[in-house]
Formats: structure tokens, C-alpha cells, sequence
């Protein structure tokens, strides 16, 4: 199970220089119903609707992903535990996610089969993990403040079981999501060395302004943490605002001497609106479709960026605009 080193490379290579990461899997999710009223969010789904995540999955696939993200992005172990369940049970729900996905990708890669013309790409299945702020459920994915008490050990002990049951229940690579400071994207990186996890990882930071992670420190030193470890294969931006991934990706790449990374690029922002994170509600901003998708994606990734795909609010449309645009220059 898992990947070999450079097999995120191969797909990209594969996808015709940039592979496409899915869309917004709550987005899609309570368009088929799903209710999302609890701190747990879509990882409820794993609960109450399991078979909603799989077609989710299955219709990102069908709109031309060439990776697939697990539903377990606000799944911990804390957060099951809370709501009744018992260790054993939460661990369980930890790998159905991944299993979920593994057995969508599957079934579509072999149904696809059955036409010799097709231009899919044979997935990968990406193991989300979010960051401790979204596990607070208080908005601090998107501030980076965590409190005065915070540590890098304890945000280790935080990521640790979790990261070792999606490890072991076979994903292909893990996206560690949302991450808004330097302390946790460095938390991650000596944990995945500490756990030698044998699968390609990607740390994906979000913005608000466009020019620094949430909490204010400066993307050049959160880069040369990353940069030194091996496990960390892919770096980029998730759940930011469209308007402002062109400008990263050009400072994480090109504008700046020495580069401020050489390693792949994943950007995969929101739809343009912006999540209030205390109310808990959408509130009202630009909000990108997918024809401006269309036009962005060929921006960005001439830019620099090998991965694009969209977050919180974007749909099987929005990746569909994506994968036609990007495999049209084949």
C-alpha cells in the first residue's frame, strides 16, 4: 500500500504537467442532503452517511481529479471521543475515510476501463489531516493563534495517533491542510520524520492577506522548515481567497532569488467567500465560478503551481472547468 517516492511526479508527468486535486467535499455533501451543524462538520458524514462521502468521491472523479481527499480533515480521535464514541470506535471511523476513497477510486478506475478512449488518470487517495485549529472548531485555522499554552510537543501528541491510523489504513499520500503557523507546519515535519512514514506528504498553509500565513509569520520561514524535510514532497495554499494564490505561488517560485522553495506546488483555494469561523456562517464576498476557475488555473500554474484544484465551496463543476482547461494544453 502507499506510494513510492516519485510517484506524485509520475502523476503529474501522467496529468500532462499538473495533476487536479478534487473540490469541496462538505459543499457537495450538503448539496446531497448532508447536515453540517456540529463541531465534527462533514466528518459526521462518516457516521450518519458514509455512502454520501463515497458518491462525493466518485463524482469529483468523474469530473476529472486526478486526486482524491479524505473526509477526515475535522476527524480526530478527541473529536470522535467527545461525541460518545469510544477509542476503538473513533479509529475505526479514522480509516473508513480512507477506505471510502480507496473504494471509490477503484471502482471508477475499473468501470472506466471498460473505454479504451478515456482521459482519466488513475488517482491517487490524499489522507486530510487538518490542523489543530480546525479540531477547536473556533476559527483559529484562520488567526493561528492557539493559545499561550501551545507547544511543539503538544501539537505533536495532537497529530500523532491520528497520522498513524490514515497511515496505516493505505492512503496513497497525506494533505495536511489549513495550517496557519510556522509552529505546526514544524510539528509536522519532525513528526513525520519521528514516525518515518513511508508515504509522500503535503503541507498546505492558508492566508488571509495574500502575503503571510493566518498568523502573521512570513511564508520564507515557514518554507525553510519544510524545505529541509525529506517527507514533505508537495508545499502550497488551501482554502484562501482565488484572488490571492497567483501572488504566493510567483513568491513561493519565481519572483524572488533564492526561490523560496523547489519543491511541487499545490494551491486550492476556497470559492472567494469567506468563512466566519466564531458564527459560524458563509459571509457574502466575490465568489469565483468556474469559468473564472478556468482562466486562474492556467495562471497559476504557468506561475508555477503542479497541483490545483479548489477548497470549501467550490463543486464537481469547478473541477471539471480545471481538468478541461489543464489536459486541453495535452
Amino acid at each position: 500500500m502507499g506510494l513510492k517516492k516519485g510517484a506524485v511526479e509520475d502523476l503529474i508527468e501522467r496529468a500532462g504537467g499538473c495533476a487536479v486535486i478534487d473540490g469541496g467535499l462538505a459543499t457537495q455533501l450538503e448539496a446531497l442532503g448532508a447536515h453540517f451543524d456540529d463541531p465534527l462538520w462533514s466528518a459526521r458524514c462518516l457516521i450518519s452517511n458514509p455512502e454520501l462521502i463515497e458518491e462525493v468521491h466518485v463524482q469529483y472523479l468523474e469530473s476529472g481529479a486526478d486526486i482524491v481527499v479524505t473526509s477526515s480533515y475535522q476527524a480526530t480521535i478527541l473529536g470522535f471521543v467527545s461525541k460518545g464514541l469510544s477509542v476503538n470506535e473513533s479509529e475505526s471511523l479514522l480509516q473508513k475515510s480512507v477506505h471510502l476513497a480507496l473504494e471509490a477510486r477503484d471502482k471508477f478506475w475499473k468501470l472506466v476501463q471498460r473505454y479504451p478512449s478515456h482521459n482519466y488518470n488513475h488517482a491517487l487517495v490524499a489522507a486530510s489531516v487538518g490542523s489543530y485549529g480546525a479540531y477547536l472548531a473556533d476559527g483559529s485555522e484562520y488567526s493561528g493563534y492557539y493559545g499561550k499554552d501551545i507547544t511543539l510537543e503538544k501539537l505533536k501528541d495532537f497529530h500523532r495517533r491520528r497520522l498513524q491510523v490514515l497511515v496505516d489504513a493505505g492512503p496513497d499520500l497525506l494533505a495536511f491542510e489549513t495550517i496557519p503557523n510556522k509552529i505546526e507546519a514544524k510539528a509536522i515535519a519532525e513528526l513525520l520524520d519521528e514516525e518515518n512514514v513511508p508515504i509522500p506528504s503535503w503541507i498546505c498553509f492558508s492566508s488571509v492577506n495574500g502575503e503571510n500565513a493566518c498568523s502573521g509569520e512570513s511564508f520564507e520561514e515557514c518554507l525553510d522548515i519544510l524545505n529541509k524535510s525529506d517527507k514533505v514532497s508537495i508545499v502550497g495554499i488551501n482554502c484562501s481567497s482565488p484572488q490571492c494564490i497567483e501572488n504566493l505561488v510567483l513568491k513561493f517560485r519565481k519572483s524572488f532569488f533564492p526561490q523560496l522553495t523547489k519543491k511541487a506546488i499545490a494551491v486550492y483555494p476556497n470559492s472567494g467567500e469567506v468563512w466566519d469561523g466564531k458564527a459560524k456562517l458563509w459571509l457574502p464576498s466575490e465568489c469565483f465560478g468556474g469559468e473564472n476557475f478556468e482562466v486562474l488555473a492556467t495562471r497559476w500554474h504557468e506561475a508555477g503551481a503542479s497541483l490545483i484544484g479548489g477548497c470549501c465551496r467550490t463543486t464537481p463543476s469547478t473541477i471539471r472547468s480545471i481538468s478541461e482547461v489543464l489536459k486541453r494544453r495535452l
